[in-house]
């Protein structure tokens, strides 16, 4: 018998052989997706506070807001979540991966590099999924009424998810777990104001509201508005920022990404 038929086929159940590129990616996902879940701070940063914000911008009427204030305070908490999920979150939870060996662990075991950073996103863009849904339901219940076409948001959130993704992955990939844990916030509470995220920048200097349209925060946030409260297209710019970065933040993350 020779070396080809030393074992006929069958006798190896489930066959010995790599999984499929979907399976893995299935997997590495839900793995991802857990270790998020188990996190309650990260959850904290990703839920509750955008939901807080969304209640009480809606009902305290100390900061002037065009009314209805619930389609001017939609579009921004949108943003919000986003943010705080696929940049803060994402940048805190793989840098300390990276601190406990976690993501050097992984390697070892034969997860690439494509993988993890794969894994991690779909993970991300589940969690975000979950977040939209559940504060559209809260902002209708509250008395939202979409002005434009709900459906063209979808493509502003997919790209402003994908630039703060990669912006979270180049983080958190880069830099110590200290410094990411100072920085992600640090960041993330200058986007929220430079960027007029959820308070918009109606009564700002010029120049100011110029720096906020440039930060991926200013530019998704603006744009929602232009979309669900003016029932307009997107300006060309704001989704040009998007896409700038997206890719200048993924291109970084790829080339710079260190599992340890």
């Amino acid at each position: 018998m020779s070396s080809d038929h030393l074992f006929p086929p069958g006798t190896f159940a489930p066959a010995a052989a790599r999984s499929s590129l979907g399976s893995m990616l299935r997997a590495h996902t839900f793995f991802e997706l857990r270790l998020l879940v188990r996190n309650g701070e990260q959850l904290l940063l990703a839920l509750v506070i955008p939901l807080a914000a969304l209640i009480g911008l809606t009902y305290f009427t100390g900061i002037e807001l065009q009314e209805p204030r619930i389609a001017s305070v939609t579009p921004g908490i949108w943003t919000l979540a986003v943010m705080s999920t696929a940049f803060t979150s994402l940048a805190i939870s793989t840098a300390f991966d990276r601190r406990y060996g976690t993501a050097k662990r992984l390697a070892a075991s034969g997860v690439q590099r494509w993988l993890l950073l794969a894994g991690k996103s779909c993970a991300i863009g589940i969690v975000i999924v979950f977040q939209l849904v559940l504060l559209s339901l809260v902002a209708v219940i509250l008395g939202w009424k979409p002005q434009g076409t709900v459906v063209w948001a979808l493509p502003l959130l997919v790209l402003g998810a994908a630039a703060f993704t990669g912006l979270g992955i180049l983080l958190g990939g880069t830099l110590r777990a200290e410094a990411v844990l100072a920085l992600a916030n640090l960041i993330w509470l200058s986007m929220i104001a430079i960027g007029g995220v959820v308070i918009p920048l109606t009564s700002a200097p010029r120049w100011l509201d110029v720096v906020g349209q440039l930060t991926p925060g200013g530019a998704l946030s603006s744009s929602l508005r232009d979309v669900l409260q003016h029932g307009q297209s997107p300006s060309a710019s704001a989704v040009l920022v998007l896409a700038a970065w997206t890719v200048l933040a993924w291109g970084a993350a790829v080339r710079w990404f260190s599992w340890q």
